[in-house]
């Protein structure tokens, strides 16, 4: 996390004075001199963050704390070694890196639907990367990067179930999905005839839906394409009938942050670090897209 006031500063103006035939030469200044910078990781050539920025700070720091998801397959799921991966892990990974910090600097933070706002909002996280979807709502209390991927929500059900095909089907079903998410509340204002039975987490609708408490489960079509991926007996249905973007969701005002993860995320959309990510994630289900257009709101 930020650690205020931790910041070492490095002078940035070097004045060189050399003797040539008993006539001095003109003081030199280098690049940037002026503003007092650090140097991530403190590499030669590495990126400098201008003083009392957040990438300073946590350059300087050598840590950084992220909110993730921990039961998302495909984008954040805690594997055998007790460590988070997926699309969204990968996506964490690089922007630490860019700072200097390796990954053994990053402390990852299980975040869920309810609580992500709260987390940035409280400094318990620096950055939350969590099949997060910007909306106007969330843009009140926290701030965006990216977006980074663009999802869709949809349906899944147990393979067998041929009575769910897509969306117009969920009249007088029970679909299930977490309580203060985005799909919640498309279901609610969209497919006001269908049961919403709300949960904490959407591996948690899993167990309902396989013995009949629920007929289906609603979120982000990458979301369910990963439990269908892992488990025969479930299936996606339909075509997406939203359109959700994923963002990176940083403190409110912190202009200067935000504007560099976004550069960050243009760059990598550019130099194939985005879709190196993708395809040793996501992309081992689902096919690889072009990369979204950042929203410099």
């Amino acid at each position: 996390m930020r650690r205020r006031g931790a910041v070492a500063v490095l002078a940035a103006s070097v004045l060189a004075l050399t003797a040539c035939g008993g006539d001095a030469e003109e003081p030199t200044e280098e690049p940037g001199a002026g503003e007092e910078t650090t140097d991530a990781g403190g590499e030669e050539g590495a990126a400098e963050f201008a003083e009392g920025s957040t990438m300073a700070e946590l350059s300087e720091a050598g840590s950084i704390t992220i909110g993730t998801k921990f039961d998302q397959p495909l984008f954040g799921l805690v594997g055998p070694n007790g460590e988070p991966e997926g699309f969204d892990v990968e996506i964490g990974k690089i922007i630490a890196g860019e700072l200097g910090i390796e990954e053994d600097g990053i402390t990852w933070v299980e975040t869920i639907s309810q609580n992500r706002e709260s987390f940035i909002e409280t400094d318990q996280v620096d950055l939350v990367i969590a099949t997060y979807t910007i909306n106007d709502d969330r843009k009140e209390r926290i701030d965006f990067a990216g977006p980074y991927y663009e999802a869709g929500q949809s349906i899944l059900t147990l393979a067998d179930n041929e009575d769910i095909q897509g969306p117009d089907d969920l009249a007088g079903k029970k679909v299930c999905t977490v309580s203060g998410s985005t799909p919640e509340a498309n279901l609610l204002e969209n497919f006001p005839e269908a049961e919403v039975v709300p949960f904490q987490a959407y591996s948690d609708c899993l167990t309902p839906l396989r013995n009949g408490q629920v007929d289906a489960v609603s979120t982000d079509n990458v979301i369910l394409a990963g439990f269908a991926a892992e488990s025969d007996d479930l299936e996606v249905r339909g075509e997406p009938f939203t359109e959700e973007p994923y963002g990176i969701g940083l403190a409110k005002g912190d202009d200067e942050f935000r504007d560099w993860v976004n550069d960050v995320l243009e760059e990598i959309f550019e130099d194939g670090r985005w879709t190196d990510a993708w395809e040793s994630t996501a992309g081992t289900v689902l096919p690889t897209p072009e990369p979204p257009a950042v929203d410099r709101y």
